[in-house]
């Protein structure tokens, strides 16, 4: 069993392992990306933060359970270790669907590809070519010539109306950080402003909030 001090050391020990900051972090990247139509910047420093909170846990773990350390403290932080990675696998699986189902926008799209990590920008070239070399060999080579192009219904075609976009005019509900004032229409249309205080939920337009999404004032939910 261990001593009154030697659980202190550990609580203090855990506290500087796996930052609660952190941990609520990747937990709004994760609902942010859950709820958002198309797929926001990559996370990379704090994924990586806490795949390193992770690891140095799990050592923690090991070791405290070789050292006989109180089975209740040790299952404490199992807790906790588990709610993070669900968290982080949440994230990244998220992120995935949407690189499958968007590949070849992400990829011909230069805002969407910047919002990509280089293993995701990987994942979606192979995705893409994997796709189209499917198309081709199963459909696309044995139509006429106009008609063999993945991204556009025919060669005549003005844009590639066969790509999949995020519909970013898809509601969706926010919470506010802070004080936001945003405007509700488009260049060119009467302008309007809604005004957000502190912890106001709205269902909104995803395009209206996605600037005050990406500068931190506005959450998702």
């Amino acid at each position: 069993m261990a001593s009154n001090s030697e659980e202190g050391e550990s609580s203090a020990d855990y506290e500087t392992m796996m930052s609660t900051s952190d941990v609520e972090l990747l937990k709004r990247a994760w609902r942010n990306e859950k709820a958002a139509p198309e797929i926001l910047q990559y996370e990379g420093a704090l994924v990586q933060r806490a795949k390193e909170q992770i690891e140095l846990v799990e050592e923690t773990i090991d070791d405290y359970v070789e050292n006989g350390i109180d089975p209740l403290v040790v299952s404490l932080y199992q807790m906790d270790l588990d709610r993070t990675q669900f968290l982080l696998r949440s994230y990244l699986r998220v992120r995935l669907l949407k690189i499958e189902k968007f590949m070849f926008h992400n990829l011909k799209s230069e805002e969407a590809e910047r919002q990509l990590s280089e293993q995701e920008k990987v994942f979606a070239t192979r995705c893409a070519d994997d796709l189209a070399k499917h198309f081709e060999e199963s459909v696309l080579l044995k139509l006429p010539e106009n008609y063999q192009s993945v991204l556009k219904q025919s060669l005549i075609s003005e844009v590639d109306d066969m790509v999949p976009q995020p519909h970013l005019d898809t509601f969706v509900v926010c919470k506010s950080k802070n004080f936001v004032s945003l405007n509700l229409y488009e260049e060119g249309e009467s302008p309007e402003t809604v005004e957000m205080e502190r912890g106001d939920l709205y269902f909104i337009r995803y395009k209206i909030v996605k600037g005050a999404i990406e500068s931190g004032q506005i959450d998702l939910i």
